[in-house]
Order: structure tokens, then sequence, then C-alpha cells
């Protein structure tokens, strides 16, 4: 099941290419995406209602979509406008389209009703397109459920342990309690680390040996969507090094996820070379996620009455699983709200 009445990150900006047609699946239904002339985005359900042929196997004709099986074209709200053969256009064909807002590099979709597509709701942001950041944008494929992948990103005491030799470093972080904030749309979470060894992407960005004081801040709010402020401060004194991650976590189907991600640093602006070894330390991380996620959903299926034990650790992602049911319930707000 999936949340419909609400912004799901569909593509990062450069995905989606001036006079190109892109493909994705999201909450199992398939669309297609392309530029206008404007250079805004377009999004319609990836299917002719002829007989059922992918537009984005078909060709950009101005701002419209030509099925290349039997030639129906479809404009940008996805009325059809020529049917060819017949002087008649049957009622029923068309095509859905979505609401698309592009903000801070990122494309968001709207998969409920356009009536209640409010961008006020896009989380913010701001360091994707900010001079005062660097980073790399990235994507990784999961095929597990998106769950799965938003209860690693709520539990962080996995760190030590999974990415000992990336993101993680000393057991005692495990150990640092940490708060958990209740919001109306997700929960933040607010962990510090005193006085102990710096990460080892940290140690290997900045020399440091000693120890630090080191903090994870963030919000994961529905649908899934991580913002972090990181960093660490040497213990005596001198500047630190901070970090922004954003994250997103969208389902493609119950089965398999698009995970869009960066981490940009506040430092060493003009030396390209620190936010490629930055980057390259986060993709090792996040591919030891991968690997552990997969091997917990093989488990999982082998054992479909299998329960997972709560753990005090828990407390940030049981909340959020709690608020996600809640907002299902709910089901789909009226268009006419």
């Amino acid at each position: 099941m999936f949340l419909t009445n609400t912004w799901y990150v569909a593509a990062w900006s450069h995905e989606v290419a001036q006079g190109a047609l892109f493909a994705r699946t999201i909450t199992d239904i398939p669309l297609v995406l392309w530029r206008g002339a404007d250079g805004a985005v377009r999004a319609l359900q990836d299917r002719c209602p002829h007989r059922g042929a992918p537009l984005s196997r078909g060709r950009l004709e101005g701002d419209a979509v030509r099925c290349m099986y039997h030639g129906l074209k479809f404009e940008r709200d996805g009325a059809c406008s020529q049917v060819p053969g017949n002087a008649r256009i049957p009622p029923a064909a068309c095509v859905r389209a979505f609401p698309v807002v592009e903000r801070n590099k990122w494309l968001w979709i709207w998969m409920g009703e356009p009536a209640a597509a409010d961008p006020a709701l896009i989380p913010d942001t701001f360091w994707l397109d900010s001079p005062a950041w660097r980073y790399r944008p990235d994507y990784i494929h999961y095929g597990v459920n998106h769950l799965l992948i938003a209860d690693n990103l709520l539990d962080f005491s996995h760190l030590p342990f999974l990415h000992e030799t990336t993101l993680g470093g000393s057991a005692g972080y495990a150990d640092s309690r940490a708060e958990v904030k209740r919001l109306a749309d997700g929960v933040r979470v607010e962990r510090w680390f005193r006085d102990g060894p710096p990460a080892p992407f940290v140690r290997k960005l900045t020399g440091w040996n000693e120890n630090v004081d080191r903090w994870n801040f963030y919000d994961f709010v529905l649908p899934g969507v991580l913002l972090m402020d990181s960093g660490s401060t040497p213990l005596g004194g001198g500047p630190g090094v901070q970090f922004r991650s954003a994250q997103a976590v969208t389902p493609e189907s119950e089965t398999s996820s698009h995970y869009f991600f960066s981490q940009a640093h506040d430092f060493a602006l003009d030396d390209p070379a620190v936010t490629a070894r930055l980057h390259a330390d986060i993709v090792a991380a996040f591919k030891e996620d991968w690997d552990m996620i997969h091997a917990q959903q093989a488990s999982l299926a082998r054992d479909p009455h299998f329960k997972m034990m709560p753990l005090p650790v828990d407390n940030a992602l049981g909340h959020y699983r709690w608020l996600f049911n809640q907002k299902l319930k709910a089901g789909p707000t009226p268009a006419a709200a």
C-alpha cells in the first residue's frame, strides 16, 4: 500500500533532459516525463489507452507525445488531440496527468488528487541549489519495500557495525542516546557523540586523529524524505566540518524502491577532489546498506509469520511506521477539501 496525496521525488533534474522522454514507475504507476518548450517538466501515465503501449516508446512533437504504436497524440494535460484515421476522438482517449514541481534539483510529483497538490508541502532542501555547498547527486535502485529502507534511515545505531570503516567508526556511537521528537509529518532525531573518534570518512577528509564532538540532526518526513545536518568539531577548538544530506525513498512497487541521495559539504568548495572523496565514501557506505537490506528482505521472505522484536532504539522508526499507517488508513483527501 502507498500514500497517494503526497509529494514524491520522481527524479533528479538532470535525469529529464530537453527533447527526450523519460520513464519511471512510482507507486506501481508507470510514468513518462519530459520537458516542454518552456523547460517545465510534464508527467503522464505511461500507457496509451488504445492498446496499452508505453508512451515512453513514442516521440515528442512540440509539447505533446505521440504513441508510436498506432499514432495517437496526447497533449500535456493528457487529452488526446489526434487519432489517425478518425475524425472523432473517443471520450476515453485520454491519459492521466500528474502535477510536477521542480525545486532545488529534485523533480517532485504528486500521485494523488491534483486539486490537493500544494507546493508549500514540499520539504526544503535549499543546499541542493546553493553555491555555498558542494555535492554529487546519485541514485540507487532497491529490490525491497520502501519501509525497510526507511527503517534503516531512522536508526543510526547501526552505523558503527554495518559501516565500521565508512560512516561509523567507534562502537561507542551506538551507546550515545538519540533524542526523538515527534512531528506532524514525521520524526526528528538528534544525536550527539561527544569526545569520540571521528567517523572514518571524516578522518580521511580532514586528517584528524584526535577525538571530536560529532552530531547528527535530521528530520525524516512522509513519504520518506531525510533532511540531515551533521558534522564534527575538534575538542581542542578550531573550525569543524559540516555536512547536509538530502535522501528520498520513493516506492516503485511493493517490492522495489527508488533511492535518491547526496551528501553536501560547506568547506573546501574549490577542491573537487574533496567532493569526489566524500561521495565515494558515501556510495561505499550505502552499498553496505543495500547489501544488508536485501539480505534482510530475503530472510523475511522465508517466513511471512516472523514478527520483528522491538528495542528502545526503534523509537523513531516505530513512530514513523505508526504515522505512515495512520495516513494510509485516512485515505486520499477529497479533491474538494
